[in-house]
């Protein structure tokens, strides 16, 4: 079994969102900046499903935490 790297566009995937770069582009523009005190996993704009996703790879620093920290940062940059 071939094991990959978690990227932005498999993250996207994985919460059933359009994964192409056009479209994760326009979800950052769309939803970004996020207020410093908002965190990722706590945006208003998650299902409760996928809020649960990335809190639960957050607080378990699992294979998915490193692309939603990035992920963290595009929303928390974004102009």
């Amino acid at each position: 079994m071939e094991l990959t790297t978690p990227t932005l566009q498999t993250l996207f995937e994985q919460l059933g969102l359009d994964s192409d770069q056009d479209s994760i582009d326009a979800f950052v523009d769309q939803h970004g900046p996020l207020p410093d005190d908002v965190k990722v996993s706590e945006a208003d704009f998650w299902t409760p499903q996928q809020q649960k996703f990335l809190k639960g790879e957050l607080m378990l620093d699992a294979e998915w935490a490193p692309v939603v920290d990035e992920l963290n940062v595009l929303l928390h940059e974004a102009k």
